[in-house]
């Protein structure tokens, strides 16, 4: 049989067609098992990440507050109290890099505000049970009563999102807990006008706040206090700036840490596999014409 260029080139096209067809019908199959953990990405802030509170206006403290991060200030100066705060990190008031955190603050709220769509809740999050994903509530405002529970499905990576268009207020004594991989510099909580927690609340994620942040008595972040245009007021507290753990470091209580990068892998093997056959199999198929 007379071999022709052209035939083989069009067999090898119609191949890598078909193996791409098999690689998104697989992934499209597969995919909602991932259950939305890795179809956010983190809410990128800049040279904010090193802050662990900041603010526009004023920060207040009463009491013997601890800070592990830094403390940003601009374009206000007024620290009343600070003087009875431990700060492990650096103190920056009305400079350039205060300046700059604030900047990028502004660029994280509004990416934060722009994800989506979002999955809408109860406006009380205490007793759920939530996984990776983008979250509002059809009363623009959450609360917590109790304990939240996010719930990361053994992937470190996973991201979550609250979006308000008004305030966030934690009840005394709640908590925000953290189970199966699930990190406080994944959790982000984007509030359009104040966040204020209650005395002896137990807290996770980054505040981006359009207007100020209270913390009551008592009250601890593992994460961080980010108030744009107002101010960040404190009370014998503790906040410590949050940083992700690699995903051999996570301790998830016995579970895998991978499940959903595996999965990704899975996908990729799967759909090089497919390519490869489709293009050997051309190939065995025009040597075996061409020898007979």
């Amino acid at each position: 049989m007379e071999f022709n260029p052209k035939i083989m080139q069009q067999h090898q096209a119609r191949s890598v067609s078909i193996a791409a067809l098999i690689s998104l019908v697989v992934f499209f199959a597969v995919g909602p098992a991932l259950g939305g953990v890795v179809l956010e990405s983190q809410v990128g802030l800049g040279t904010a990440d090193d802050f662990a509170v900041l603010a526009g206006e004023t920060i207040t403290n009463t009491g013997p507050t601890t800070i592990n991060g830094d403390v940003g200030l601009d374009p206000g100066t007024a620290t009343p109290g600070f003087g009875s705060v431990t700060l492990n990190g650096d103190l920056h008031v009305d400079d350039v890099v205060a300046e700059q955190a604030k900047a990028d603050l502004v660029t994280a709220y509004n990416d934060a505000a722009g994800r989506g769509p979002a999955t809408t809740v109860a406006t009380e999050l205490g007793g759920q049970t939530l996984t990776g994903g983008v979250y509002d509530s059809e009363s623009t405002t959450f609360g917590i009563t109790g304990t939240l529970t996010l719930d990361a499905q053994d992937d470190p990576d996973a991201v979550f999102i609250f979006q308000m268009g008004t305030t966030l207020i934690t009840e005394s004594a709640s908590s925000v807990n953290l189970i199966r991989g699930a990190q406080a510099c994944n959790v982000f909580w984007q509030v359009g006008s104040s966040a204020t927690l209650k005395t002896a609340s137990t807290f996770r994620g980054t505040i981006l706040a359009l207007t100020s942040i209270t913390l009551e008595t008592g009250a601890t972040i593992e994460g961080r206090a980010l108030a744009r245009n107002g101010s960040v007021t404190m009370d014998t507290n503790t906040i410590t700036r949050a940083v992700c753990i690699p995903e051999g470091g996570v301790d998830t209580g016995g579970g895998s840490t991978s499940g959903a990068h595996n999965m990704i892998l899975l996908l990729g093997g799967i759909s090089l596999l497919a390519v490869a056959a489709g293009v050997f199999g051309v190939r065995r198929r025009l040597q075996h014409r061409r020898s007979g």
